[in-house]
C-alpha cells in the first residue's frame, strides 16, 4: 500500500505540472495572450511531443487550442487510471478524472489571480506581471462591471476568488 501511495504522489506531482502547463497553453491561445519569450518556451518544449500529433487528430476550431485542452484531459485520465490498483472501477475513474479536470481549471485560474495580486503588491512593473493580468482580463471584466472601486481599491480579484472558491465548493458537492 506504501508503494501505491508513492507511486501516487509521483504520477500526481507530474501530472499536474503537465496538466497545468497544457491548460496553460490553451487559455494563453484563448486569451490571444502572447507569452514571453522564457513562458513560451517552457510551455511549449513541455507539451508539444503531445499536443503536435494530436492536432492531427483534433484541429483548432473557433481559435481554441482543443489538443492542449484534451491532452490536459488524458493527462488527468492517465493519472487517475493509477487508482485501477487500489480497486476503482472505470466509471469511477472517469468521474474522479472529470472532476479532477475541472478542479484544475478552477485552481488555476485562482493561482493566476493569486500571482496577479503577488505582482501589485511586490512589483507591479515584473516582466511578467503584464502576461499575467493579460491572462486574467477575461475572468476580472465582468467582475469589474459589478464590483465598484472602493476608495480607488480593485476588489474585483477578491470577489473572483471568493467566485471561484464558490465554484469549487459547488463542484465538489456535485460530484460527491
Amino acid at each position: 500500500m506504501l508503494v501505491l501511495s508513492i507511486v501516487m504522489l509521483i504520477v500526481d506531482t507530474v501530472a499536474v505540472l503537465l496538466g497545468g502547463v497544457l491548460l496553460l497553453r490553451f487559455w494563453m491561445q484563448a486569451t490571444r495572450v502572447r507569452p514571453p519569450s522564457s513562458v513560451a518556451q517552457f510551455t511549449f518544449q513541455l507539451s508539444d511531443w503531445l499536443v503536435r500529433p494530436m492536432r492531427r487528430i483534433v484541429p483548432g476550431v473557433g481559435g481554441y487550442d482543443w489538443a492542449s485542452l484534451l491532452g490536459a484531459f488524458l493527462i488527468v485520465v492517465l493519472a487517475t487510471s493509477v487508482r485501477w490498483f487500489a480497486g476503482y472501477s472505470f466509471d469511477i475513474i472517469m468521474l474522479m478524472a472529470l472532476h479532477r479536470f475541472l478542479q484544475w481549471i478552477l485552481y488555476g485560474f485562482m493561482i493566476l489571480l493569486v500571482v496577479e495580486a503577488i505582482f501589485s503588491w511586490v512589483n507591479p512593473h515584473a516582466p511578467l506581471a503584464p502576461f499575467v493580468r493579460a491572462l486574467n482580463e477575461p475572468i476580472l471584466k465582468p467582475v469589474r462591471r459589478v464590483v465598484p472601486l472602493v476608495g480607488n481599491l480593485d476588489l474585483s480579484l477578491l470577489v473572483a476568488l471568493v467566485l471561484l472558491q464558490i465554484a469549487q465548493l459547488v463542484l465538489d458537492m456535485l460530484f460527491r
